[in-house]
């Protein structure tokens, strides 16, 4: 069974392309995204990652300690990667909404397993991902916030924060149920993400009045 289910996990890369640590890495980030940490099991990563189960554990003692680094990389690619856009002094709150939403799209579009992972560890380990946000400032220091503050003194810029990026977020977490009730196959659906790039922005600044 395990077998089965490990085959509908997507490769993204040749395994044989990474020294072993990152190919375990890279097996486990499937895994973990896909199954979660409670049903992945160390033996499906090494399967998954075509080593010695032997090799797995020496490298990472414990499925523990390897969930712990694979979602520290995976969070800082989800918030990390958003810090330089939110901060960057030269360009205008319209330019960084567009980079924002790019951003992401482009990111979850590659492995939309992602935002649910995130989710998860937002919900299960909050502290992991406060201190991530901390050690960047966080959203709310931003010069993003400074901006929105700018334009829309009369609304806290943790409410225009939060409605940027759920609707920016929300189409990829209910990615199934939309595509499914609205009965439209995958691509469909993934040009339809792809059109928000354009859509989005233009959206959000109606919402901020800018």
């Amino acid at each position: 069974m395990a077998k089965k289910a490990m085959k509908k996990i997507p490769k993204k890369a040749n395994p044989g392309d990474y020294p072993t640590e990152e190919k375990i890495k890279e097996a486990a980030k499937r895994v973990f995204i896909h199954k979660g940490f409670a049903a992945a099991t160390t033996r499906e990563i090494s399967d998954e990652a075509g080593i010695n189960y032997a090799l797995l554990h020496y490298h990472f003692r414990s499925k523990k300690k390897l969930f712990d680094i694979v979602a520290q990389e995976q969070a800082a690619i989800f918030f990390g990667g958003i810090y330089p856009i939110v901060n960057n002094e030269t360009t205008c709150l319209e330019e960084k909404i567009k980079a924002i939403v790019a951003y992401y799209t482009e990111i979850l579009l590659k492995e939309a397993g992602l935002v649910l992972f995130i989710l998860s560890e937002m919900q299960n380990r909050p502290e992991r991902i406060s201190r991530l946000m901390k050690a960047n400032r966080g959203l709310i220091k931003a010069v993003i916030a400074r901006q929105m503050r700018e334009a829309r003194p009369d609304i806290h810029p943790i409410h225009l924060l939060m409605s940027m990026l759920g609707m920016v977020l929300f189409p990829f977490i209910g990615k199934e149920i939309f595509r499914q009730t609205m009965e439209i196959d995958k691509n469909a659906f993934a040009k339809m993400l792809k059109e928000r790039i354009k859509l989005l922005p233009d959206l959000i600044k109606g919402m901020l009045g800018i």
